[in-house]
C-alpha cells in the first residue's frame, strides 16, 4: 500500500474527532466555563503559575506530553506490522487519550493546578491519595530514564547531533529572557529569532564534527547518561518561563513543522510501505518486542495513542500557565490528536523503509543475523549519512533514517541526506528533553508535597531551598536508573507503567465527571477506556514478570512492576468503592444533573 493513503485517513480521523468528539466533551460533559478566573491568574507568583499566552502554552503542553513515546513507540511497533499500531493510534487516540488529557487538565484548574495524587485525594479518599503518590512518583522516575536512553543511542559518539541538541539549551534561555524582559509580548519575533538559531546550529553541525572541537562533542554513551540527570536538574529548578516554556515553545513548532513537511515529501514521494500490514511476530517471539500484538501493541505505542505521563503535565506545569478554561479544548483535546498526527507519521517513516534495513537498525546485529534478513539500501545509507545506523536500537535512528530516505527520494534533495539526518535526531532529541525537564519537574512537585508532610515549608512549591532539594533527588534517582539500564530492560517497564498511570487517571476522571455531572453515561468517556487499558495493562505486565525479568534476573524491573500493579489494584478498589456510593445517593446525582444541564445550557446561550 502506498503511504499517502495513510496519511489521508489519519487526517480525516483526527480532524472530525476534534470537532465533534473534542467539541461534546467540552461543551456537554465538562462544560468548560471561559467565566471562570483559572490559577494561573488567580495565584501567579512569576515562577510556577504564570499566565501565557495560549499558543505558547500549548506549545508547552504539546512538546512536554509529544517526546519519544509518539516518535519511538509506533517505530518499535512496526515490528507487528503497519495496521495494528495505525488502528491503535487514531482510535485510540481520539477516544483515549485526548479525552484522558482534556479530563486531567480540566479537573486540575478546578482543583487550584493541582497534581493528579492531589486531585485524587480529594475526589476519591485519602487512600488513594497516598497510593497514586507513591505510584506516581514510581512512574516519573521510570519515565524519565526510559524517554532518556533514546537520547543516549541517538548522540552516543555523534558530535554533530550532540553539538546542535545542546545548542538548543542556550537558544531557550536567549528566548525566555527576549519574551520576558527585552522584548515582552514580541512573540512573534521571539519566534523568528529562535528558529533561525535552531537552523544555524544544525547547519553548523558539520564543521563542529570536522574541527577540534568534535571533541569537546563526541561523549560516550555514559557520559551522555550522566549529563541528562544534571540538565534535567537545573532545568526543574529555574522559574518556568526561563528554560521550560520557551524551549517547549520553540520546540513544538519546530515539531510540527517538521511532522508538516514530512507528509509533504511523503505526498510527493508517495513512498510504498514495504512494512506488511501483518507480520508473523504478531503471535509473539519478536526480535524487538517479544510479547504478542495483544497486548504489547498497546503497551508499545503509549504517548502516540494514549499515555499516562500526560497526566502529570496536564496535572502539573500546563494548568499553572493556562489563561482561560476555553483554551482546555485545544490544549487538552487538540495537542493529543496533533500528536496521533505524529505517531502515523513516524509509524509511516519506519514502514517505508526495505523490512531488511528496518530490523538491521532495531536489534543488535548478533539478534538480527539470526533473523535470516538481508538489508538493502542500509550500507548506503550510513555511507551518506556518515554514521553507521545499523545495530542502534530504540527507534530514534530508525525513525531518522525513515525520514532522510523520504526527503532524499524528493528530487534535489538527495546530497542532502547526512543534514536530514542529523536534523531529524536533534527533533528528536529536543522533544525527549522537553519531556525530561517537564517530567523532572512534575515529580519535583510530588516530592515536595509528600515531604511537606514531615516538613511544612516543603508544600510550597515556589520555596527554593525545598524546589533544589526535591529536584536532586528525583534527578539523582532516575538517573541512576538510565545508568544501569538500556533499552530492552527500560522501555517495557517505561510502558507498562505508563499505561498503569493513564488507567488511574482515567479512574479519577471517571470520579470527577460522575461528581460533577450526576450522569453515568458522561462518565463512561472515560470507564470504558479505563476497563480497557487496565486489563490489558495487568496482562502485559504479568507477561513481563514471568517471561522476561524473572527469567533474566532482573530483581529491580521485577518489584517496581508488582509494586506499581498492588497500587493500581489499591487504587481501583477505593474508587468502586466510592462510585457505589455515589451511585447510591441518587437524590444527590439528581440534583447535580439538574445543575450542570443548567450550566451547560447558560454557556450554550451565551
Amino acid at each position: 500500500m502506498h503511504a499517502l493513503y495513510l496519511v489521508i485517513a489519519a487526517a480525516c480521523v483526527l480532524l472530525i474527532g476534534y470537532r465533534l468528539y473534542g467539541t461534546f466533551m467540552a461543551s456537554k460533559v465538562l462544560a468548560v466555563d471561559p467565566r471562570i478566573v483559572t490559577p494561573a491568574k488567580r495565584l501567579e507568583d512569576g515562577h510556577d503559575y504564570v499566565p501565557t499566552n495560549r499558543w505558547v502554552t500549548f506549545g508547552h503542553h504539546f512538546a512536554a506530553i509529544a517526546a519519544a513515546g509518539p516518535l519511538v513507540g509506533p517505530v518499535l511497533a512496526a515490528q507487528f506490522g503497519y495496521l495494528p499500531g495505525a488502528l491503535w493510534i487514531l482510535i485510540g487516540g481520539v477516544l483515549g487519550g485526548a479525552v484522558h488529557d482534556m479530563v486531567v487538565l480540566f479537573a486540575s484548574i478546578r482543583h487550584d493546578g493541582e497534581s493528579l495524587p492531589q486531585i485524587a485525594k480529594k475526589e476519591i479518599g485519602p487512600v488513594t491519595g497516598v497510593a497514586a503518590s507513591f505510584a506516581v512518583l514510581f512512574i516519573l522516575l521510570i519515565t524519565m530514564a526510559g524517554l532518556s536512553i533514546v537520547i543516549v543511542n541517538a548522540l552516543n559518539t555523534n558530535p554533530w547531533g550532540a553539538f546542535t541538541v545542546g545548542m538548543t539549551i542556550p537558544i531557550a534561555l536567549f528566548v525566555g529572557i527576549y519574551m520576558r524582559f527585552l522584548r515582552p509580548g514580541k512573540l512573534g519575533e521571539a519566534s523568528i529569532i529562535g528558529v533561525v538559531l535552531i537552523f544555524l546550529a544544525v547547519a553548523l553541525g558539520p564543521m563542529i564534527k570536522n574541527s577540534g572541537l568534535a571533541f569537546f562533542f563526541n561523549y560516550s554513551s555514559k557520559a551522555i547518561e550522566i549529563a541528562l540527570p544534571v540538565y534535567a536538574f537545573i532545568a526543574a529548578a529555574l522559574p518556568v518561563w526561563l528554560l521550560l516554556a520557551p524551549r517547549d515553545y520553540l520546540s513544538s513548532y519546530l515539531k510540527i513543522g517538521t511532522i508538516g513537511a514530512l507528509a509533504i515529501g511523503i505526498i510527493a514521494v508517495n513512498p510504498v510501505l514495504n512494512m506488511p500490514p501483518i507480520t508473523k511476530f504478531v503471535n509473539g517471539g519478536g526480535p524487538i518486542i517479544a510479547g504478542k500484538v495483544w497486548p504489547f501493541v498497546f503497551i508499545t505505542i503509549a504517548c502516540g495513542a494514549m499515555s499516562g505521563f500526560h497526566s502529570l503535565i496536564a496535572a502539573g506545569t500546563t494548568p499553572k500557565m493556562l489563561e482561560s478554561e476555553k483554551d482546555i479544548k485545544i490544549v487538552g483535546f487538540g495537542a493529543m490528536l496533533m500528536e496521533s498526527f505524529v505517531a502515523i507519521m513516524a509509524l509511516i517513516a519506519a514502514s517505508v523503509l526495505p523490512v531488511g534495513d528496518y530490523f538491521a537498525i532495531n536489534t543488535m546485529p548478533a539478534v538480527f543475523s539470526h533473523l535470516g534478513m538481508h538489508v538493502d539500501k542500509l550500507p548506503m545509507l550510513s555511507h551518506l549519512i556518515g554514521v553507521n545506523v545499523a545495530g542502534r536500537p530504540g527507534g530514534a535512528v530508525s525513525l531518522a533514517v525513515g525520514m532522510s530516505y523520504v526527503f532524499s527520494s524528493v528530487p534535489g534533495l538527495s546530497h542532502l541526506v547526512a543534514y536530514w539526518y542529523q536534523f531529524a535526531i536533534m527533533f528528536e532529541a529536543v522533544f525527549i528533553l522537553t519531556a525530561v525537564d517537564a517530567g523532572t519537574r512534575a515529580a519535583r512537585y510530588v516530592v515536595q508535597d509528600m515531604i511537606g508532610v514531615v516538613i511544612k515549608p516543603f508544600k510550597k512549591i515556589n520555596w527554593w531551598p525545598g524546589a533544589i532539594i526535591s529536584a536532586a533527588l528525583v534527578s539523582f534517582a532516575w538517573g541512576y536508573l538510565l545508568y544501569g539500564g538500556n533499552i530492552s530492560t527500560v522501555w517495557p517497564l517505561f510502558g507498562v507503567s505508563n499505561q498503569l498511570l493513564a488507567s488511574l487517571a482515567m479512574v479519577v476522571g471517571t470520579t470527577v465527571i460522575l461528581k460533577s455531572t450526576g450522569r453515568i453515561a458522561y462518565a463512561l468517556t472515560t470507564f470504558i477506556p479505563f476497563v480497557f487499558l487496565f486489563i490489558t495493562t495487568l496482562d502485559a505486565s504479568y507477561f513481563n514478570v514471568t517471561k522476561v525479568y524473572l527469567p533474566q534476573h532482573m530483581i529491580l524491573n521485577t518489584v517496581l512492576s508488582v509494586i506499581m500493579a498492588i497500587l493500581a489494584l489499591i487504587i481501583v478498589v477505593d474508587a468502586v468503592i466510592k462510585w457505589g456510593n455515589l451511585l447510591r445517593d441518587r437524590k444527590s446525582l439528581q440534583a447535580q444533573k439538574v445543575r450542570h444541564q443548567a450550566i451547560v445550557r447558560e454557556l450554550a446561550a451565551k
